[in-house]
């Protein structure tokens, strides 16, 4: 059974959950260490507002608790000191995960390129050290960036972010070329993109995702493709709607965060980062300064910078759902001493390029031309399909004289309304409608057709 939370333990609940969020240092001031008890409706609390239910029975929910009650004394541990880190942590949809099996569910999408085209490095935003950049960007404030998605869970691996960060910096730049923001389909680059090293909810690389829009002349919407979350069939129809196209894609320069900063403030660009740590699994809110590598393996989308309080940030679209961060949203330390920039956000960036308008709708198919009217001599003439009796001494009449059959099928049946090939044949077509001969140009009576009356 599941573990489930009664109605008649909801105010020690609330009580545990107010607990559970006061501030660590003042509860131990308090003297108000949480017992087991506590932390265990504070877990059922928590399950129910992130509809989770585990099976009791089998030590799901034990297993659970446990990850839970760890992730709960590290944020602790951490929000303690949170003036000191800059962020804070918090007990997000990760927190019954144990960082390992959270790294293993949602993270490796988006690795390093081995064989990263170098030709496909760009000019246009290499900084030159001297260019006097914009201090603050935001393109949510412009209208550049879409409301926030969940990848969720692609079965056994959730290897997805790839596709939503290549959407997320097109709808960036298609807004911006032709001032129409418009939320574009993960699931076609999913079902579809096979390209380089994309491999649906097995990961795959942004830049792979331009190319194959490009490729394909461009990529339909989200309303007309919608996303599954799981590998399927490229719907070649829908592939061929073509809502939003791009020219080709460019890489930002390696290891430069001046030159990604001179991006950013053009343009929404897919990065790829480190985000497999504890901290960022728990992040809640702040400038994030956390411990990361760059060990590449999730992608987003940088959508802007800034400063706060002294520390210079990335603010930077996740697609984990909007109750993770800062409402979906992590900003990171920028300008810091790597040169790869923090987590590696400055190794493999890259952005699509566009120029132009979108292609129009396909057009639409010619319609049928009206069917011709069946010319029985050169005095008259039936309406098209509509009748086998048109003709002379082809055909005939059945035995209500509204129907007939056709010559190669002349045995009539009025009553089952069909017309066998011979008498007793099982091989049957169904009667045709009769309609007499008209003379053409009206100048003559109507020449008498030639009834051949069947009957079985």
């Amino acid at each position: 059974m599941a573990r489930a939370v009664g109605r008649g333990g909801l105010v020690a609940v609330a009580l545990a959950f107010l607990l559970l969020f006061a501030s660590p240092a003042a509860a131990a001031g308090r003297g108000m260490a949480r017992t087991e008890a506590q932390e265990r409706a504070a877990y059922d609390l928590w399950l129910a507002r992130h509809g989770k239910a585990y099976n009791a029975l089998g030590g799901e929910y034990d297993r659970r608790f446990q990850a839970f009650w760890d992730n709960l004394r590290f944020v602790d541990a951490h929000n303690a000191r949170a003036g000191a880190h800059g962020y804070r942590l918090g007990l997000n949809r990760f927190a019954d995960l144990t960082n390992e099996e959270f790294r293993a569910a949602y993270l490796g999408g988006a690795g390093a390129a081995a064989d990263r085209n170098a030709t496909a490095t760009g000019e246009r935003y290499r900084h030159d050290g001297v260019e006097a950049l914009p201090e603050v960007v935001d393109w949510r404030q412009k209208g550049a960036v879409a409301p926030i998605k969940n990848q969720g869970q692609c079965g056994k691996k959730n290897k997805l972010c790839w596709a939503f960060s290549a959407v997320g910096a097109v709808e960036g730049i298609n807004k911006i070329v032709t001032g129409e923001l418009v939320t574009l389909s993960e699931q076609e680059l999913v079902d579809c993109s096979k390209n380089g090293q994309n491999s649906g909810c097995n990961g795959g690389m942004m830049d792979d995702a331009f190319a194959f829009i490009a490729g394909n002349g461009g990529i339909d919407t989200d309303d007309d493709y919608p996303y599954t979350a799981r590998d399927g069939r490229c719907d070649i129809t829908k592939k061929a709607r073509r809502a939003v196209s791009i020219d080709g894609f460019e890489n930002v320069p390696r290891n430069d965060e001046r030159s990604l900063q001179k991006a950013v403030a053009h343009q929404p660009v897919a990065v790829a980062i480190e985000a497999g740590g504890r901290e960022f699994q728990l992040y809640e809110s702040g400038v994030f300064t956390g411990r990361c590598g760059t060990s590449l393996d999730h992608g987003v989308v940088a959508v802007g910078y800034g400063t706060e309080d002294g520390q210079d940030y990335w603010l930077v679209r996740n697609s984990w759902g909007a109750d993770w961060g800062e409402a979906g949203y992590i900003r990171m330390a920028r300008n810091v001493i790597a040169r790869a920039g923090k987590c590696g956000i400055a190794m493999e960036a890259s952005y699509p390029v566009k120029a132009g308008p979108n292609p129009g709708p396909s057009p639409a198919p010619p319609s049928p031309s009206p069917a011709s009217p069946v010319v029985c001599d050169r005095h008259s003439t039936c309406p098209a399909g509509s009748t086998c009796c048109c003709t002379y001494g082809v055909g005939g009449m059945c035995k209500d004289r509204a129907t007939c059959c056709p010559a190669s099928h002349p045995v009539c049946n009025a009553k089952a309304r069909t017309c066998a090939k011979s008498r007793n044949s099982p091989d049957t077509v169904e009667v045709l409608l009769r309609f007499p001969a008209k003379r053409q140009r009206g100048s003559l009576i109507a020449e008498e057709l030639v009834d051949s009356v069947f009957s079985i």
